[in-house]
């Protein structure tokens, strides 16, 4: 079998549906390349690397669509926009782990602080990247804890897994808007 036969999106879309089966510690290229039944080496026709791949996963999952801000405020839209990316990274499983790793490295994701970042709509650039940065490291931290939670209660380790999720973040992330609508009054 050759490299040709599947698309870089479908080595992408597999992967993707490898880390929902097994997880990330367990998506190998290994695995990806048995599960589209070509050789690990045939993979690299469209990635360079492991890395390199879970970097297109990222982008792939912090590619939901930004929520309407006519007729609400900038704060209403920023929340809206944190809670989609709560929502996107739990579409997947280990979604915030993959996309945090990408984000540390350097290597994707981006577009989730962008769209983030760009529902601030407030003039001071630093003050918005500030409180932009601080929501997306909130949510990251918020749902990486929720998917443990998660898989640790379908593990049998825990059991009457509490709600951590929406209420707590919605707080967390009116305290920091809040607290940015003071600042920039002041």
């Amino acid at each position: 079998m050759n490299a040709s036969r599947h698309s870089k999106s479908d080595v992408l879309q597999a992967a993707m549906k490898l880390l929902d089966e097994v997880g990330l510690p367990d998506l190998t290229m290994r695995k990806l390349a048995a599960t589209l039944d070509v050789q690990p080496s045939a993979l690299y026709w469209h990635f360079a690397n492991k890395q390199s791949l879970l970097a297109e996963v990222s982008n792939t999952i912090v590619n939901f669509p930004k929520p309407v801000s006519e007729g609400k405020t900038w704060q209403d839209t920023a929340l809206q926009t944190a809670l989609a990316l709560r929502g996107a990274l739990l579409a997947f499983r280990d979604g915030a782990e993959v996309v945090s790793s990408t984000l540390a490295l350097g290597l994707g994701a981006e577009s989730a602080l962008a769209k983030i970042e760009s529902s601030v709509a407030i003039s001071n650039r630093q003050l918005a990247q500030a409180a932009a940065q601080s929501i997306l490291f909130l949510v990251l931290g918020q749902v990486w804890h929720e998917q443990q939670r998660m898989q640790a209660n379908s593990l049998g380790i825990v059991d009457n897994l509490e709600e951590t999720g929406t209420p707590n973040l919605e707080v967390g992330i009116r305290l920091i808007l809040q607290g940015l609508t003071e600042k920039v009054k002041a």
